[in-house]
């Protein structure tokens, strides 16, 4: 495969609509559109189809001299006038794959993502620690994005962020922008947030925490007066805390705790679900928001669990909401089926009294 080969793919798959390409040996290439992956009328690709591909991606002549040895590698590519991609090489039976994630070149905005207001302000927070949370794929780094954008179109600040790898290229608007990419521009996440605290920035933005060191220095840019914004792969507000804290050995967890609970500011946790109308997906929110009813159900380990009923219940006053509050909004708003909203909720007895109530 050659260059004007794998960019008219590339190109086909973002006019498409898709939102990931996979490159595998003895499969033809393969789209995900809309969700579900769509086979390509195209030979299946030979190990050195998927060889060639790594080659033309990865550029740098000192990685492609390691190619061999690449078992894992994250890098990022770009198609001028047409997208760029976040890409993962990886090796399966033995022969080299891809996987090419498709980023929109425009920064999406929290109106355009159909994000409510209340996530704006969360975004307006000027310390302590932001956290979006869900799985691969549910729409994370478009959130984060559209966060990191109404920042720069409305403060006088400076944003850095540290992620693996770039994806929204964020141009100077009100606030000023760095980014930084690992491997490319810092060795890893932890070095590069040690050196953050020494670069002067408001608004720090991890692509992911990882481990206790990461976790640690966050809450640390949070407690001296920086807003940090990352993500974590969790499914709601409770079990993302208690993801951060399970980092830590437990003679620690009390007070990592305690510190959460000072300084964590709001949670947005997400899903992606399929349209009823069969045009794509989207997005289920749950919104956390931290009150000071919240901060007493984190520090307390044995009340943690109560904070789903907290969510729920602050709705009106703060604009949060559960993921069962939106699945009936969006059942209602006609975006689900019934079917959808009731595989999605997290209890289907108080899903459905909901959905009674709200009829």
């Amino acid at each position: 495969m050659d260059l004007e080969q794998l960019h008219l793919l590339l190109s086909t798959g973002v006019k498409h609509g898709a939102s990931d390409i996979h490159f595998r040996v003895g499969d033809a290439p393969i789209y995900r559109v809309r969700g579900q992956l769509v086979p390509l009328k195209y030979d299946k690709l030979r190990p050195a189809d998927t060889e060639a591909i790594c080659r033309l991606i990865l550029g740098d002549p000192q990685i492609v001299e390691q190619l061999a040895t690449i078992q894992e590698h994250d890098t990022s590519y770009s198609v001028a006038s047409v997208a760029r991609f976040r890409v993962n090489i990886h090796r399966q039976r033995g022969s080299l794959s891809l996987v090419l994630r498709i980023i929109p070149s425009h920064v999406p905005t929290i109106e355009e993502l159909g994000l409510p207001p209340v996530v704006a302000k969360i975004a307006e927070e000027e310390r302590g620690l932001v956290l979006v949370a869900g799985a691969t794929g549910s729409g994370k780094s478009s959130t984060l994005a559209a966060m990191i954008n109404h920042i720069n179109a409305t403060r006088r600040v400076h944003i850095l962020t540290i992620e693996d790898p770039i994806e929204f290229l964020h141009k100077n608007n009100q606030a000023s922008v760095t980014q930084r990419e690992i491997g490319a521009d810092t060795r890893s996440f932890n070095v590069a947030l040690r050196a953050a605290l020494r670069m002067d920035p408001d608004v720090i933005l991890v692509g992911e925490m990882r481990d206790p060191e990461s976790i640690d220095i966050a809450l640390k840019a949070a407690e001296t007066g920086h807003v940090v914004f990352s993500t974590v792969h969790t499914t709601d507000a409770a079990k993302t805390v208690n993801r951060l804290l399970s980092a830590f050995p437990s003679d620690e967890q009390d007070g990592v705790r305690i510190r959460i609970a000072e300084n964590l500011r709001g949670t947005v946790s997400q899903r992606l679900l399929p349209r009823a109308d069969g045009r794509g997906r989207v997005v289920a929110l749950e919104i956390m928001v931290t009150t000071g009813m919240i901060q007493e159900l984190i520090r307390d380990p044995s009340k943690t669990a109560a904070m789903r009923d907290a969510i729920e219940k602050g709705r009106s006053q703060y604009g949060m909401q559960s993921f069962d509050q939106h699945l009936v909004d969006l059942y209602q708003a006609g975006a689900i089926t019934i079917d959808t909203a009731i595989a999605a909720c997290t209890n289907r007895g108080d899903f459905e009294r909901a959905l009674h109530f709200t009829a």
